[in-house]
């Protein structure tokens, strides 16, 4: 009996010592590099501006910006086989691209930073997209790096470490900005947030490239020949997905989709506007950084553990309904407290069912895609349907702003909770099919 505790001990030890495995600590700090910048054209850019007194209606529309993260898939063949010249040499295809995207990500923000959104907003708005544009390169081959670089044994700790790091840049992109802006100001913060992307160069250049990431061999499709047309992969590689969901779902296939695309649309039409909200009916940014960053980060881990619950105890059908409408009722909160105004208590609460909500629903609706996706395609499929996760929530977005000017804070809740209504009949709908279908 007790020769077994050893054992025990040294299998749980080399399983925690994967953790320490140089990679995986190196995805700690690439996770840094890939989450700060996502943070600061998706969140606390509408802060600044709304401080500055931009227009809601152009504050709305610059949930735009984002869009570059939907269609990452896009130029993703093109990095995916383009070695650049001179710096392929130095580094490796995925270093290299890193390295580019970083700077570029890094100059981005520091033009910004020297920006004033008040008096030039059209150079601050393609300065955003820059920036968006850059990190979602990033994005694409951060990912590639990963799989690539270790072995399946160690791709747990290195998702792990990937999301500690992104974790940890959120709230420094937004608590951390949001404190800087209140007792320092804009230009100081976004300055530093630029200073900051050299975490991500600096480990891109002491870690060494992926052995296999000469090979090129996409996920379900055919080996990335030099010598093979950009267009013959693309079709392998970004229509073959599609082709083969269709094929294997019929016109069933056209009801997930719309299913896929419509299930965030309310959380993502209110996000857009929150901090202009906050700051509109009299919250400090230090406020706003305390319930809505540091408390929300909080609360949404505590979601995403429950959803992860959920799934394991009911599976996905049941939990895929109920995420659908806590996301839309959830938005309601945002309603009273119109009505209410600034009390501190009512924005815990808020954000509490908000944040519950969207970490409860971000683990489910994971969960659910997963399931969609054939072996064969995991990754490709995996992108592209997240992608359209995000993509008509981040259009009908960019319409807010102007909702708010020709309505008013209670009246557009009200809307942005509507939005969610045909997520929850569709989710009905999907759940019902599948269990019918034994899906």
């Amino acid at each position: 009996m007790n020769s077994l505790k050893p054992e025990s001990g040294r299998q749980w030890g080399a399983a925690l010592r994967v953790y320490l495995h140089p990679r995986g600590l190196a995805m700690l700090f690439l996770g840094f590099s890939a989450g700060l910048p996502f943070m600061l054209v998706a969140g606390t850019l509408t802060a600044w501006l709304t401080v500055d007194g931009v227009g809601m209606a152009e504050v709305g529309m610059f949930a735009w910006v984002g869009i570059m993260y939907s269609v990452k898939f896009v130029w993703a063949p093109v990095i995916d086989r383009m070695r650049l010249p001179l710096l392929d040499r130095w580094l490796g295809r995925r270093r290299s691209w890193m390295l580019v995207a970083q700077i570029g990500v890094g100059l981005a923000l520091m033009g910004l930073a020297y920006s004033e959104p008040a008096t030039d907003l059209g150079r601050f708005a393609w300065l955003a997209v820059l920036v968006s544009f850059a990190s979602a390169t990033q994005d694409i081959v951060i990912d590639a790096y990963r799989i690539e670089a270790v072995e399946m044994k160690v791709q747990g700790a290195m998702a792990a470490s990937y999301q500690l790091g992104y974790r940890i840049a959120l709230l420094i992109a937004g608590a951390g900005v949001l404190y800087m802006a209140q007792f320092a100001s804009w230009q100081i913060a976004y300055q530093t947030m630029a200073l900051l992307m050299s975490v991500g160069i600096i480990t891109v250049l002491l870690i060494d490239e992926p052995e296999s990431s000469g090979s090129g061999v996409s996920d379900g499709g055919t080996p990335l020949k030099q010598s093979q047309p950009l267009s013959v992969w693309f079709a392998d590689a970004v229509i073959g997905p599609f082709a083969e969901f269709f094929s294997r779902n019929g016109r069933w296939a056209f009801v997930l989709l719309a299913f896929i695309g419509l299930y965030r649309v309310s959380d993502m039409v209110l996000g857009v506007m929150a901090n202009p909200f906050y700051i509109d009916i009299g919250f400090s940014l230090a406020e706003i950084a305390t319930v809505t960053k540091v408390f929300g980060f909080g609360v949404t881990i505590a979601g995403a553990a429950i959803g992860g619950v959920a799934v394991a105890r009911y599976g996905v059908a049941g939990p895929l309904v109920i995420g659908a409408i806590l996301l839309a009722v959830t938005n309601l909160f945002f309603a009273g407290l119109a009505i209410y105004g600034k009390a501190i208590w009512f924005l815990f609460i808020t954000i509490g069912a908000d944040n519950l909500a969207a970490g409860l629903t971000g683990t489910v609706f994971i969960a659910y895609l997963s399931g969609l996706t054939n072996v064969a395609y995991t990754a490709t499929q995996y992108a592209l349907f997240s992608s359209l996760m995000t993509l008509p929530g981040k259009i009908i977005a960019g319409f807010s702003g102007q909702i708010v000017e020709a309505v008013d804070w209670f009246v557009f809740f009200i809307y942005a909770s509507a939005m969610g209504l045909p997520a929850i009949l569709l989710a009905f709908i999907v759940t019902r099919h599948d269990q019918q279908s034994g899906g």
